[in-house]
């Protein structure tokens, strides 16, 4: 199967998400083993987590550029999660607005260009209906 420039793009990009996560792993691991965690049982808990979502990001972004449409699926369902959790960065007590745009504008980018990717990804209904009469 071909796969457009849009969803190489957006399996690109949703790769370099995954690298930021693995990134967040091992920052995530120096600080539990600098003895900066104050429960130890959260922390591993949180590594494990955040390494699940990297692999699955990864895995998304392969599925992309592959044109396999449950790599589609997935990368969406992640952008939502990232702007839920961007917009949870710019409200509340201890608001980081900056945090919010940086996490908010790479997951809008991903976003519009899975659905384009998946309005190129869909099979022309119409033409086959045409070629049938």
């Amino acid at each position: 199967m071909h796969t457009s420039a849009v969803a190489r793009a957006a399996g690109v990009l949703l790769g370099l998400e995954a690298a930021g996560l693995f990134v967040v792993v091992a920052l995530q691991i120096a600080a539990l083993s600098g003895g900066d965690a104050a429960s130890i049982d959260s922390s591993v808990a949180l590594i494990v987590l955040t390494a699940i979502g990297a692999v699955a990001l990864a895995a998304f972004g392969v599925a992309v550029w592959r044109g396999q449409s449950w790599g589609r699926s997935g990368g969406i369902v992640a952008q939502v999660l990232i702007l839920a959790i961007a917009l949870g960065a710019v409200t509340g007590a201890y608001a980081h607005p900056l945090t919010g745009l940086a996490l908010a504008v790479p997951a809008v980018v991903v976003l519009v260009l899975l659905i384009l990717a998946a309005r190129r990804a869909r099979p022309d209904r119409d033409a086959g209906d045409e070629a049938s009469r």
